[in-house]
């Protein structure tokens, strides 16, 4: 396995518990769970498709499978957490996808409506009025809710990292971190990675790469990187978490394209962030990007506008990492070199369920295995390509004044309608 963030951890985990004799390794170029996989809300969703409704516009005919495949993916996990004691501050308390006084009517509608299609699907859901919404969180913007209380969790995950870390030496895996591969070759008997101070060589290769450059350079036109930014206070007193309110403790996020997601951490401080996703020219990555303080003061400002009740906390944390951004905003697969390489990308924010599930097929992809996952569409295609620069840059510039433009006033322009007739998408 080439990387060591959740996915592959994941996808080395399941190795050897489906063949404890397997000689397994994992090279990670920095430290387990370094960039996004510890940098990021810790909100566990079980969807594979980032949500219902991309799901459904984009394979209509799987929905109910992806469902289901996604609910098992989901229970093995938490089966993995429990049987290995992995402290990681688990809390399945569900989530809220929130509408707020900023947004237009139209996405209040469209959120009932995606209320109707989980409830259509078997889904412990609750409409939440705008009374019923800030009994849950108090805040004089929110004016409705989804309440989704069966398919999500919170975890620190970091501490899911480190803890799936000792899970996979436990069952056997090799683990070597500091150890950059920069090139991939096939020697006909063995695929050979390259690294700075040896060759390794195997049978099987599985990339779990995320947002950094791709040992297969025919991936990178699938991805974007995009960096999101974030903010956590100072643990809030007794009196002033009486004020938010928040008694059920469940993640939330807004309902907009531009969205912030917010949850509560394990000693009660309010974890703020998203909204100002930022893609940088020719998809620079570097760790000085990391850091935006107009990121963080304009989340500062929104926070505020949200909880004024909280006017005086102060903020303790603030990060950035990348995201691995596609056109269909959910995890893709690919093969090379006569299935003996895989490769899986493009979770765009929400990986930290679906990275199991796409570490799972990747093995199922060397192996050669016909099972109900790679059979769909979902497994099988890939999504449309990102342009070559200097367009990329601008074609994402102007989708993201776009779609400010429709959190502004609920209108759809032509570029985005255009982009929904090319299958493209982009949010943050």
């Amino acid at each position: 396995m080439v990387g060591g963030g959740f996915t592959g951890l994941w996808t080395a985990i399941i190795a050897k518990q489906r063949d404890a004799n397997r000689d397994v390794a994992l090279i990670e170029s920095h430290e387990i769970g370094s960039g996004a996989t510890s940098r990021n809300g810790g909100f566990m969703d079980y969807s594979l498709t980032h949500g219902i409704a991309n799901a459904q516009e984009r394979f209509p005919d799987e929905v109910a499978i992806l469902e289901q495949l996604g609910r098992e993916n989901f229970a093995e996990i938490e089966k993995v957490i429990r049987e290995y004691n992995i402290d990681c501050d688990f809390e399945r308390n569900g989530a809220i996808e929130v509408a707020s006084s900023w947004h237009p009517e139209n996405y209040t509608d469209e959120l009932q409506e995606d209320f109707v299609q989980l409830r259509d699907l078997g889904h412990d859901v609750v409409w939440l009025d705008r009374d019923a919404m800030r009994s849950e969180v108090n805040s004089p913007v929110f004016t409705g809710g989804l309440w989704t209380k069966d398919s999500s969790a919170l975890v620190d995950p970091a501490r899911l990292a480190w803890g799936l870390k000792r899970v996979a030496q436990t069952l056997g895996v090799r683990i070597y971190e500091d150890t950059r591969a920069v090139e991939l070759n096939d020697t006909k008997k063995k695929i050979e990675i390259k690294t700075p101070l040896a060759k390794i060589k195997a049978n099987n290769v599985a990339l779990a790469t995320n947002t950094f450059k791709p040992l297969l350079r025919k991936v990178n036109k699938y991805i974007a990187p995009v960096y999101d930014y974030c903010l956590v206070t100072e643990p809030l007193t007794a009196d002033q978490l009486a004020s938010v309110g928040w008694r059920n403790r469940q993640g939330l996020a807004d309902c907009s394209n531009q969205f912030h997601y917010f949850r509560l951490t394990a000693d009660n401080r309010i974890l703020w962030g998203g909204y100002d996703a930022i893609y940088y020219f020719g998809g620079q990555m570097d760790k000085e990007l990391e850091s935006r303080p107009e990121s963080w003061a304009m989340l500062s400002r929104q926070f505020f506008t949200t909880f004024p009740q909280l006017e005086g906390v102060k903020f303790s944390h603030m990060w950035g990492a990348p995201i691995d951004t596609c056109a269909r905003y959910s995890v893709f697969w690919g093969t090379q070199f006569d299935n003996r390489v895989a490769y899986a990308l493009g979770y765009t924010g929400l990986g930290l369920a679906a990275s199991r599930f796409g570490g799972e097929v990747m093995l199922d992809l060397l192996g050669k295995n016909e099972t109900r996952a790679t059979q769909t569409e979902f497994v099988k295609t890939k999504p449309r390509a990102f342009p070559p620069e200097p367009f990329r840059f601008i074609g994402i510039q102007a989708t993201r004044w776009s779609l400010d433009y429709e959190d502004r006033t609920g209108k759809r322009n032509l570029w985005l309608r255009l982009l929904d007739r090319l299958g493209l998408g982009f949010d943050s």
